[in-house]
């Protein structure tokens, strides 16, 4: 199905609902089984210094000041300070009233800057004050848009309704690349993740994103590998590659290696690069950081040794 037919609400629910069903146990034994795979130690220093260059380092609270964008924006560009080896990280994660202090911090480093939008995290707003939402971040700035999905519409059935918010959005991105958040935590089924990410994939999505990390459940190795099965399914069907960000949750190097693991043995080599798959965290790159010194030194660095987020 294009993308063209899948626009009619009947033939959206009739496609959707004609996926094929995700096996629970089997998808979940199967992300367990991935996670025990051991990485050798010639391996593991690649694998760090590749899970910091994916890493969209984030602050979305509402005590967030310039300052302490600027500061995240500095770590983002130089994570090491003490060694101008430390690649940089993919992108910095702010709300849109913080887009034009993190563009003028990050201007000249290649970091993308990224923004959520569209009634963040809920989505609950009418979609003029979405798009609104987006046209400012990307206009102040932003190259990337991460939008949540109205998922008491998707629950409720309403799949043109989603359908047609993302395409808008997508429209308002303008040049902007556009990461689709399905809040899975929420959509309480594996074959309802699979939809979603069907769903956001045929209105447009560049990427497809696990969490905003607002809610309880967050991103899990069985719902990414639900999501990466559907990337490369459409991929194979339509001709396009779509990103994929599991975000919440991934706090350390084992868990991040874990996750690169998944990507290789799931889709292969071209989602190993941040182009295509991210890590929505910023604990995470502190324990990436501390395991690339032990690495290069021998001994971890004190507690103290990197800043905090």
């Amino acid at each position: 199905m294009t993308v063209t037919a899948a626009t009619g609400l009947s033939d959206l629910r009739s496609f959707l609902h004609g996926l094929p069903g995700v096996d629970k146990v089997g998808v979940e034994a199967r992300a367990a089984a991935l996670g025990t795979r051991s990485v050798k130690t010639s391996s593991k220093a690649k694998a760090i210094d590749l899970a910091i260059r994916m890493v969209d380092l984030t602050t979305l609270e509402g005590a967030d000041t310039p300052g302490k964008v600027r500061a995240l924006c500095a770590k983002g560009r130089r994570p090491d300070p003490a060694d101008p080896s430390c690649p940089p990280v993919a992108a910095i994660c702010v709300y849109p009233a913080m887009v034009p202090v993190a563009s003028a911090a990050l201007a000249g480093s290649g970091v993308h800057l990224a923004s959520v939008a569209t009634a963040f995290p809920s989505g609950q707003a009418p979609l003029e004050v979405k798009l609104a939402d987006t046209r400012s971040a990307v206009e102040a700035g932003a190259d990337e848009i991460d939008m949540v999905i109205s998922r008491g519409a998707f629950l409720a059935g309403d799949y043109r309704k989603v359908f047609d918010e993302i395409v808008a959005v997508k429209e308002a991105c303008g040049d902007a690349h556009l990461k689709v958040i399905l809040e899975t935590g929420e959509l309480a089924t594996y074959d309802n993740v699979r939809r979603a990410s069907w769903l956001a994939m045929l209105a447009g999505a560049d990427f497809i994103k696990t969490s905003t990390g607002k809610v309880a459940v967050n991103a899990t190795l069985p719902i990414t590998l639900v999501m990466l099965e559907a990337v490369r399914d459409f991929r194979e069907r339509h001709g396009r590659q779509v990103g994929v960000k599991p975000a919440g949750g991934i706090k350390n190097t084992k868990d991040a290696i874990k996750y690169l693991v998944m990507i290789n043995e799931t889709v292969g080599d071209d989602w190993l690069h941040p182009d295509w798959f991210r890590f929505g965290a910023s604990s995470l790159l502190n324990d990436l950081l501390m395991q690339r010194t032990k690495l290069t030194t021998g001994h971890y660095a004190g507690p103290d040794y990197f800043t905090l987020d």
